[in-house]
Parts: structure tokens; sequence; C-alpha cells
């Protein structure tokens, strides 16, 4: 990926001034920023549901391991 200095940062800016006009650059950018924090929020909450989905996991690993050695002390008695 090129290296963009503040040079070519500022002609870019310059021009997309010059395409799309103050208001409504002011706009694109403001949905843009939303848009990310949207991301971000979902992403999180996947994250949280999959921590919370490990757990319940675990509980029912645990569950059905307890009640498979309580099944193979009843077949040896």
């Amino acid at each position: 990926m090129p290296n963009l200095g503040p040079t070519e940062l500022l002609i870019i800016l310059a021009i997309a001034i010059l395409l799309f006009g103050g208001t409504r650059l002011a706009g694109v950018g403001k949905a843009s920023g939303r848009a990310i924090r949207e991301f971000k929020e979902e992403t999180s909450t996947l994250k949280d549901d999959k921590a919370a989905k490990q757990v319940e996991t675990q509980k029912v690993t645990e569950t059905v391991d307890g009640t498979i050695v309580e099944t193979e002390k009843k077949f040896e008695a």
C-alpha cells in the first residue's frame, strides 16, 4: 500500500469537497462513523454470545460426563 503523506491527503480531501460539497461530505462522514460504531457493537455482542455458549456447552458436557460415570457404576454393580 502506498504511503500517503499530508500533501496527498489534502489533495484527496480537496477533490472530495469539490465532488460532494461540504454539507454532503459531512453527512457521508457522519453515516460512516455511525456504521463503524454499529459494526463494533455487533462484533462485541457476538463475542459475548460466543463466550456464553462456551460456558453453556461446558456445563452440558460436565452433566453428560457425570451421567456416563453414574451409568457405568450401575452396570458394574
